[in-house]
């Protein structure tokens, strides 16, 4: 009895690696029509890796913990943006802050009794009066900034009036 069991499994074992070996060989021919379906359809290998790659991602994005670092990560972007949008205003204001600072301190007296602005002045003053000694100007010793600037355009108005001529008789009115 038990030879004739011992038979029975070896048929049993032996029937099985037949079945095996018929699917393995039914399941290539399978993969085999399957590719040649693929080359006919256009599919390559890189369409099927990334049809594999998006369908992976969207299973990522749906993922109750992408969700999360994706709000986190959004919500800390929008903090980033508002925090540095400020920070170029207050950078935009004192720069122009320091331009007024600038602008209002050149017409400030302290610029006007800088050494820099005096020294300017000097040289103006003395050319001034240098040219209205050549000139035959009444004070050649000189007088202030202003005294000369008041002179000079007093004596173009009086240039201006004599240049002008009128007529002596009513012919030379007449057209």
């Amino acid at each position: 009895m038990e030879s004739n069991f011992n038979q029975k499994t070896l048929n049993s074992h032996i029937q099985l690696e037949d079945e095996i070996s018929t699917l393995r060989q039914v399941l290539a021919a399978k993969e085999k029509h399957l590719v040649e379906i693929k080359q006919k359809l256009g599919v390559s290998l890189m369409n099927e890796l990334k049809q594999n790659f998006s369908k992976s991602w969207h299973d990522v994005q749906t993922t109750s913990a992408y969700k999360k670092t994706h709000e986190t990560l959004s919500h800390a972007g929008q903090k980033a943006t508002a925090a540095i949008s400020n920070v170029g205003t207050v950078i935009s204001k004192k720069f122009g802050d320091m331009s007024y600072s600038i602008r209002h301190s050149i017409s400030m007296p302290a610029m006007r009794n800088s050494p820099t602005f005096k020294s300017f002045e000097e040289k103006v003053e003395t050319t001034v009066t240098s040219l209205k000694t050549k000139v035959g100007g009444t004070n050649p010793n000189g007088g202030s900034f202003e005294e000369v600037l008041s002179s000079t355009a007093h004596a173009s108005a009086q240039s201006s009036i004599s240049d002008t001529r009128l007529p002596e008789n009513e012919e030379e009115l007449q057209c």
